[in-house]
């Protein structure tokens, strides 16, 4: 028997906005909130579902920048080059961590800043 990633953390200032950002780039819906914290998850599976819930959990002191664990995302119905346009337009920024620019994939930030990258291969959705 093994453990599986059944839900993410994430320290935030604003709940709500980090929600509707994390929302429209993950294609995940609202799924529960506790006090001040919102929990986003896959439309129809939830917690508990094959892919882990994102918790956005307020707090006065989050860690934006360069965190020790970060979201790697890849395209699901589109090129890279269009995803990054679309991510881009929904609040993402680009992000520097010390890149060559030669990379594969691209480093971008939340509206809060918290780097994540988002990776060149296309994947089942």
């Amino acid at each position: 028997m093994a453990c599986r990633i059944t839900e993410l953390i994430l320290d935030c200032a604003d709940p709500v906005r980090m929600a509707a950002f994390w929302c429209e780039v993950l294609g995940y819906v609202e799924i529960g909130k506790d006090g001040d914290d919102i929990e986003i998850g896959p439309p129809g599976a939830g917690f508990g579902g094959p892919q882990p819930t994102l918790i956005l959990s307020r707090s006065d002191d989050p860690k934006p920048g360069k965190l020790p664990l970060h979201i790697d995302v890849n395209p699901t119905d589109r090129d890279q080059d269009a995803e990054l346009e679309r991510l881009l337009a929904a609040g993402a920024r680009p992000a520097d961590v010390g890149q060559t620019g030669e990379e594969s994939w691209h480093v971008l930030a939340d509206p809060e800043g918290n780097v994540f990258c988002l990776l060149r291969a296309r994947v089942e959705p």
